[in-house]
């Protein structure tokens, strides 16, 4: 966005500097949560497993600095302008426009912030009856992140729509969200007769043209169940404050901050560096080596980071600059990285799965045992396009390594190689949570980097906790703005009308998931795959039950379909990730790219009518 059109003065710098000082004391405070997190929930383990003498306080104490982090976060996150969002539309408007869109995204944002500070107050006062047993003290204190961050995200909405957007935008924007208020307000009474049609008008019609203006999906959805419910029901708005607070602290995403840090360290220690560097030894004498290398890499260190724009920028600067010395065309790499991207959302521990586990209820060891062989069968697909794409590669000039120099760069990975695959075995054994695997992986690669590969910049250290906050503040707000939106649809009766719905389809179990195959790749297109799947998994995980589909099944199924969305043109923008990532112009990938999809498509088709792949290695029920 332009800068303010109006002179600059005093209160400019004034304003500038607040926002500035503001922005400091947040994030440094998003930072130490981080940190301190990690010590209690570390802390937590060592008395458990080793002195074998559990801290009853150490749970209750991480939910309620988990909560303080979210919403921290999530300030951190929206003045970095990190929030998720679809700036297809966007991006491609003349400047005059783009200026106004990005005004009123901004403007909606600070609408819906302003809206839930009395809301969170109130939550704060109820909380206050309530008491902590294992530290003894009242729940408001746990509470009491929901006001604080509301008001600091309004302050800081304010200040970026004040220093950042132009002044005409800014007040074209503001006239159009209050214009839309005000017919919202007369037409009250009429919307309170229209009984579930409301659900097209804000779940639908107002989501869908908030998405593709530009605001944040969270804030999308954070105004349209509050419209709603202020509009067309009598219910407190105190419970969205709630069911929020409940979606963004629920014990199992403690692992979301903890799996994003260690995903920095693994890049930031270059355990990532020595382990693209063995599988680059073992394959890069063969034809199309180093794109088997890419999958190959992307398949141990995905769904650490939480973030597949981590998980790329940790592998594709380190192959990409050799991948063109030997011919390969830009447009392949960024197909293959886009591709690579899509098929190991299943790979544990991904932060989908963890989703999944957390708003439906099915167990994240079962899911992560599911998740390995659908990823494995798909990247083996990917692996014969591969094959055929690169059969006239010249590669006399690259010969095959000796075993000497192969065991070299296999002793010096070790250390990096057994991490993913000990995250993977504690969890998948039930040896330990996903939290305590990721906090001991934290543990484990700080103790990597500064004692063997003494690689650790202790310089990186604020930022990298500064960028946990900030995704971990995004991802978490998603959760609980989706949270509190499905939790509206299922007191309206949306779910029960959508499994009888979905359950009235011809063809029973097969149309039910052809269906939720094409939906789920739409939704990954816009939504992406966290909010998509609590938005939806709690309506569509009972009827998949219902038709008889395996929860596990039925998980790969909707992920791996959400990972085609992600990555498929025009919408999905973790190609256009994946095209910033690899410095690449997005026109370029376009037609390379066609049959990674289609091999894709042709890898969900196969695990959705093969079950075993997914529930083979499951427990018998």
């Amino acid at each position: 966005m332009a800068r303010l059109d109006i002179p600059s003065g005093i209160g400019i710098t004034f304003v500038s500097r607040f926002d500035s000082w503001l922005g400091t004391i947040v994030e440094a405070s998003a930072a130490l949560l981080v940190l301190v997190e990690i010590v209690v929930l570390f802390a937590g383990i060592v008395a458990r497993y080793v002195l074998h003498t559990p801290l009853t306080w150490s749970d209750e104490l991480a939910s309620v600095l988990f909560l303080w982090l979210a919403m921290l976060g999530s300030v951190v996150a929206l003045r970095r302008g990190e929030h998720m969002r679809m700036t297809t539309f966007v991006n491609g408007a003349s400047p005059d426009r783009r200026a106004f869109l990005e005004a009123f995204a901004m403007g909606v944002t600070t609408v819906f912030l302003v809206m839930i500070v009395l809301p969170s107050y109130e939550f704060l006062i109820d909380e206050q009856a309530m008491n902590m047993p294992g530290m003894g003290i009242s729940a408001a204190w746990r509470a009491a992140a929901m006001p604080v961050g509301a008001v600091l995200m309004v302050m800081t909405a304010a200040l970026r729509l004040f220093l950042v957007a132009r002044f005409t935008a800014a007040a074209r924007a503001v006239l159009a969200i209050a214009a839309v208020a005000v017919v919202l307000l007369f037409a009250r009474p009429m919307l309170m007769e229209l009984g579930n049609t409301n659900l097209v008008i804000f779940f639908v019609g107002m989501i869908s043209v908030c998405v593709f203006l530009g605001v944040p999906i969270a804030f999308a959805f954070g105004v349209a169940t509050f419209s709603y419910l202020a509009c067309t029901t009598t219910m407190p708005l105190i419970v969205l404050v709630g069911r929020m607070s409940e979606g963004m602290s629920h014990l199992v995403l403690l692992s979301v901050p903890m799996f994003v840090f260690l995903g920095l360290l693994i890049e930031v220690t270059g355990m990532a560096r020595r382990l693209i560097g063995f599988l680059a030894s073992l394959l890069g004498h063969v034809r199309g080596g180093l794109s088997y290398v890419l999958i190959g890499a992307m398949y141990l260190i995905s769904g650490i980071s939480g973030s597949k724009a981590a998980d790329m920028a940790a592998i594709a600067p380190a192959l990409f600059p050799e991948m063109k010395k030997r011919g390969c065309k830009e447009g392949e790499l960024v197909a293959l990285l886009s591709a690579t991207g899509a098929q190991t959302e299943t790979i544990p521990p991904s932060l989908v799965l963890i989703t999944v586990g957390s708003v439906t209820g099915v167990s994240i060891s079962a899911l992560f045992t599911g998740g390995i062989l659908p990823a494995l069968v798909v990247g083996a697909m990917l692996c014969v396009v591969v094959w055929f794409r690169s059969r006239g590669e010249d590669l006399s000039a690259m010969p095959k390594l000796s075993r000497r120099v192969i065991g070299s760069t296999l002793l010096a990975a070790l250390p990096a190689l057994a991490l993913p695959f000990v995250i993977r075995a504690a969890v998948v054994e039930g040896v330990a949570t996903a939290t305590e695997v990721s906090t001991i992986g934290i543990v484990y690669s700080v103790i990597v980097g500064l004692l063997i590969y003494r690689e650790f910049d202790w310089k990186r250290l604020k930022p990298m906790l500064i960028e946990t906050a900030s995704l971990s503040g995004a991802i978490l707000l998603i959760i609980g703005a989706a949270t509190a939106m499905a939790w509206a649809l299922t007191q309206s009766g949306f779910s029960n009308s959508l499994a009888e719905v979905v359950t009235g389809l011809p063809g029973g179990r097969l149309t039910f998931i052809v269906v939720s195959i094409i939906g789920f790749i739409i939704l990954g297109s816009v939504l992406e795959g966290i909010p998509a799947i609590v938005l939806f998994g709690p309506l569509l995980f009972p009827i998949a039950e219902t038709v008889g589909v395996h929860d596990v099944h039925y998980a790969m199924i909707v992920i791996l379909s959400m990972g085609i969305g992600l990555f498929a043109p025009p919408f999905g923008v973790g190609y256009y990730t994946a095209c910033a990532v690899s410095k690449v112009d997005s026109s370029e990938g376009l037609r390379p790219l066609i049959p990674y999809m289609i091999t894709l498509l042709l890898g969900v088709i196969i695990i959705a009518a093969v079950p075993w792949i997914s529930t083979g290695f499951l427990p018998v029920r």
